[in-house]
Parts: structure tokens; C-alpha cells; sequence
């Protein structure tokens, strides 16, 4: 008899476990290359997430991806939940604009911002660029295709009346192989829209001797005071080993977005995750550090808030 109920328990036992498994849900969150700012992103706001997943059930998994039109362009198609995109290209892909022409993603979803990303360009000390305009005819990586840094990359040279032709070569490296490739000497520069400070960059500039480039101009000046999702931007001097001083240049945020098709509750539940542990999330990156919540509910953010990020906002009495 004890035999009988001792399986019985165990049977119990199991099912239930079985049942908890079957009830668990899995979110997939697309980030950018392994070196930058919004892999760490990425795998900070799961890293959170799965803190609490035996009290919600979710799951969370964040891999590495070509970086913003690449997680925009798999949300939109439902292969992941959420993704990490660059202000700019959250506006066009919301208005049908750009690269995005033709191809609205009228679902597309803010959650909050992060972290301001400028505009970085590295050239080799020895390769004589003093100013953007220097990198013409030089050997320069703009870029893998689908990365917001190409992108806008390509939005800085037509707003010079320019083309990646008007280069010596234009290699498209990911960030995780451009930083090597300026130390190897295969490239003259290369240019990262990412937080700051940055591994890539940091590698870059301990490697060999490296020079940030100003990014100024009238071509810049228009550009930003056109479009609201852009603003000018400082790199601070001291960060990087002989770059002294600061880096005049733009930039836009990063974004955390997703689609109106993603429920309620799942976008509720990250959302929840980062703010009430938020100095945990801010201790994970140094770009986080002077993160506000005030900021991160409103700067950048083009697209409509999704549903389940707004009952968290209202709920804590950051919107009306």
C-alpha cells in the first residue's frame, strides 16, 4: 500500500513538473555583434528576466544578430519578440521612410530607450584623417548590411553628396572583426554607432595607434536640425588610450522595441524586470550608468508605446 501511494506521489510529482514545463514561454530578443552595446543590452534585460521566470513562467534568450534593420525586419516577420534598434531606424520603419520606403511595419512597438549612441569614427593615426572628409579614397569598413551603422553610415554620405564609391574600399566587417582589421592594417577607419565606453573601440585604439575623427560640419549640422531622432553628441576625451579629448560628433539612442502581436502580459513582465531592478540594470554596462527612467519612457521613442509598457508606466505613475 505504501509502495502504491509512493508512486502515486511521485506520478503527482511529475505531472505537475511536466505541467509547469508546458506552461513556460520563450522570448527571443535580437541584439547586434558580440563586442557592442546592444548584445549587452540584450542579455542584461533577459539576465533579469530569467531571475524571476519560477515566479512568471517566461524565459529569455538573447543571440547575437546583424543589429537594428536585421531585429526590426525579424520582429516584423514574428522570428523573435523584441529587439534592440537604433532611434532613427525605429522612426522609418514606423513611417515607411528610408530604407524602409514602401515597407511600413505599422505594428511596430516602443518599449523604452536606452543609452545615446554617437556616431564614432577610428582611423589609424597613421593614415592622415583628420576629419570626416579625409576618409575619401581612403580604405574605410562602413559596415554589415542590416546593422544600423550601415545604415546610417549611408545617410551621412548622402547627405555629403556621397557613396561608398568615393572610397579606396568599403569593406562591410561586423564590429566583432572591424576592430583587427584597422590593427592589421586592412583598413584606413572604421565607424560604430554604439554606446560608450566600448570594447570594440577600446580594443581598437590599445592595438594601435587610433584617433577618434570629429564628425562636424554644415552636411551634419542640416542633417540633425531635419530629423528629430538625431542630436549632436560629445564623445568625452580620457576614454580611450590617446584620445585626450573630446569627440565632436551626432548620434541617436538606442531603442527597445517590439510588435503590437507580442501579448500584453509577456511585454508587462520585461518591462516590470528592468524598473524594479533598476540599479542592478544600470551596474551592468557603463553606458547605463546615467540612465533616468524619465528618459527611457519618452526620448527616442517614434512608435507608439506597446499596451503592456504603458499599464507599467501608469501603474508607477510615470504617465498619465
Amino acid at each position: 500500500m505504501r509502495i502504491l501511494k509512493t508512486a502515486a506521489l511521485l506520478s503527482a510529482g511529475l505531472l505537475a513538473a511536466q505541467t509547469a514545463v508546458a506552461q513556460e514561454k520563450f522570448i527571443t530578443i535580437g541584439t547586434g555583434g558580440q563586442t557592442g552595446v546592444y548584445f549587452v543590452v540584450g542579455q542584461s534585460i533577459c539576465r533579469l528576466v530569467n531571475r524571476g521566470t519560477a515566479d512568471h513562467n517566461l524565459k529569455c534568450t538573447a543571440p547575437s544578430t546583424g543589429g537594428s534593420i536585421a531585429n526590426i525586419n525579424a520582429i516584423k516577420a514574428g522570428d523573435m519578440d523584441m529587439g534592440v534598434a537604433q532611434s532613427d531606424w525605429q522612426f522609418h520603419a514606423f513611417n515607411g521612410s528610408s530604407q524602409f520606403e514602401g515597407d511600413k511595419f505599422d505594428n511596430l512597438r516602443a518599449v523604452f530607450s536606452v543609452h545615446g549612441e554617437p556616431f564614432t569614427v577610428v582611423a589609424r593615426a597613421d593614415s592622415d584623417i583628420g576629419n570626416f572628409d579625409d576618409l575619401f579614397g581612403k580604405r574605410v569598413n562602413v559596415g554589415n548590411p542590416g546593422s544600423g551603422q550601415r545604415a546610417t553610415m549611408d545617410v551621412v554620405l548622402g547627405a555629403m553628396g556621397k557613396s561608398s564609391d568615393d572610397f579606396a574600399l568599403a569593406s562591410e566587417l561586423k564590429p566583432a572583426e572591424q576592430s583587427a582589421a584597422l590593427g592589421d592594417n586592412k583598413v584606413d577607419a572604421i565607424i560604430y554607432t554604439v554606446g560608450h565606453p566600448n570594447g570594440s573601440i577600446q580594443e581598437a585604439t590599445s592595438t594601435v595607434d587610433a584617433k577618434l575623427v570629429n564628425v562636424t560640419g554644415e552636411a551634419i549640422d542640416k542633417l540633425v536640425g531635419d530629423n528629430p531622432y538625431y542630436a549632436k553628441a560629445v564623445i568625452p576625451g580620457g576614454l580611450y588610450k590617446g584620445n585626450d579629448e573630446d569627440t565632436q560628433t551626432f548620434g541617436v539612442k538606442a531603442t527597445f522595441v517590439t510588435s503590437a502581436d507580442v501579448d500584453d502580459d509577456v511585454v508587462y513582465t520585461v518591462v516590470q524586470a528592468v524598473f524594479e531592478n533598476f540599479d542592478r540594470f544600470k551596474g551592468l554596462h557603463p553606458a547605463f550608468a546615467t540612465l533616468k527612467e524619465e528618459e527611457m519612457i519618452a526620448d527616442g521613442l517614434s512608435a507608439p508605446l506597446h499596451p503592456g509598457a504603458e499599464k507599467y508606466y501608469r501603474e508607477r505613475g510615470w504617465i498619465q
